[in-house]
């Protein structure tokens, strides 16, 4: 669909459903290969196995955040700027983008191979919990160059109408992905590594396909002779920065809690925090899917001075945004033995008996996650990076290290908590923020 007319005429409801559902069906697939990950590499490899690369993931993630940073930054003054109409402008922000992604994907795929080893003894892991973390971690930093604009291109997609490509897209990488892994551990019987390779190869196959109606000239943004001026990579910057922050901060906040667990409950605090973070892994990405998707239609709204549709479209956004939280509260809370299960069918009493009442309490996160979630994505979308950088810092690493002080007397049980007090205390630095920009969301049309 013509994006201009998507974005600008489409009423707000229906607007959401053509691009947030897709959207959050992209995340799903995605969300649904990485419990998938999981669940192959406990099954097939062992809990060691699955204990490693729950402790190599923080820095796989972090190996994608420069190019998430560029990806999202740049797609807000991308679509600002094509609701002011100036084309030629978001062109050449779309073509300096993808040259910094590839670049800095180099950059930093080369010094997490390198550091991988040492990074992992610093997190106290030894023998062969240490030497599968490695392993893991140094395949995507060699493939790093080429997967790490997939992301980006899923925004660019979106932003030019090809809504229902870029689902398509993300659901061919999940399922690629899967296969590969099914053929590689199942089939095959290769080690940890070849769970990264199976997902490197999905990522490099479909950013290929991603491309092709760039290359071909089909989209409103083309690929023109780069000007890099450092106007706009600051403006970049500013806008990729809560994102970033979030995926930098967050990974600290969990490789400093992998450091504690490794040292108060070893490889089975570890496991069941990362079965955590696989059921989250779950329900995040829908949140990200829905209100991600939007960003585009916001931002081009704001840019055409069309402020009575922001509010709409936002309201949409965080109506959806709770009802999917409210169903993740009753699913983890009621279900989990099961979903211990899942990833670690050969879970001993000890493991089940730690994972139950983590998940019981981590299922409380979700009563106020997605009040912050949804504001976040909101100042985004409409270039007012400073409140949104704040939210996310605060919520990936300022609360969360301040309640693992506060909650240290509770153990492991604090652990667990600190999920659910991290998302009070951000819900309300959420509504503190929309409070103070309360004039500025609520103008007035432009004529």
């Amino acid at each position: 669909m013509n994006s201009a007319a998507l974005f600008s005429k489409t009423s707000p409801l229906k607007l959401f459903f053509l691009a947030s559902i897709p959207g959050a069906i992209s995340m799903l697939a995605s969300a649904l290969y990485q419990t998938i990950d999981g669940v192959f590499v406990g099954q097939y490899l062992g809990s060691t196995a699955f204990a490693a690369i729950n402790l190599a993931m923080p820095f796989v993630i972090i190996n994608f955040s420069l190019a998430d940073l560029i990806g999202v930054g740049s797609s807000v003054p991308i679509s600002i700027s094509l609701g002011k109409g100036e084309e030629r402008e978001a062109c050449n922000i779309f073509t300096c983008a993808c040259l910094m992604i590839v670049g800095t994907g180099a950059l930093i795929g080369g010094l997490l191979y390198a550091a991988a080893p040492l990074l992992i003894r610093l997190m106290g892991a030894e023998g062969e919990f240490a030497g599968l973390a490695v392993q893991y971690i140094q395949v995507y930093a060699i493939c790093s160059p080429v997967t790490t604009i997939v992301f980006a291109m899923d925004n660019f997609l979106r932003i030019c109408g090809y809504i229902r490509i870029s689902m398509f897209l993300n659901i061919l990488m999940s399922a690629l992905s899967a296969v590969l892994e099914f053929l590689f551990l199942g089939v095959f019987h290769w080690g940890v590594w070849a769970a990264a390779l199976a997902t490197c190869c999905g990522m490099v196959f479909c950013a290929v396909l991603a491309l092709l109606p760039f290359i071909r000239r089909k989209t409103i943004l083309r690929f023109v002779r780069p000007r890099f001026r450092l106007r706009t990579i600051r403006q970049v910057i500013a806008c990729g920065s809560p994102n970033f922050l979030n995926n930098i901060a967050g990974r600290i906040t969990s490789i400093l809690l992998n450091a504690i667990l490794v040292r108060t409950g070893g490889e089975n605090a570890v496991s069941v925090y990362g079965i955590l973070m696989y059921r989250d892994g779950f329900i995040q990405p829908l949140l990200y899917g829905m209100c991600d998707s939007l960003q585009p239609a916001v931002g081009y709204n704001w840019g055409a001075g069309k402020y009575s549709r922001v509010r709409a479209i936002e309201k949409c956004c965080f109506i959806a945004s709770a009802i999917v939280s409210v169903a993740a509260i009753f699913i983890v809370a009621l279900l989990p033995r099961q979903i211990t299960l899942l990833f670690m069918g050969d879970a001993g009493a000890d493991i089940i008996a730690m994972a139950v009442p983590a998940l019981q309490l981590f299922s409380l996160t979700y009563i106020t996650r997605w009040f912050s979630f949804a504001t976040q994505s909101y100042m985004l979308a409409i270039e007012k990076p400073l409140p949104a950088s704040v939210i996310s810092v605060s919520t990936a690493l300022v609360f969360p290290v301040i309640l693992i002080v506060l909650l240290w007397p509770l153990g492991l049980t604090g652990i667990w908590l600190n999920f659910a007090g991290t998302a009070v205390l951000a819900a309300i630095l959420s509504a503190i923020a929309l409070l103070k920009l309360r004039s500025e969301l609520s103008r007035q049309d432009a004529d």
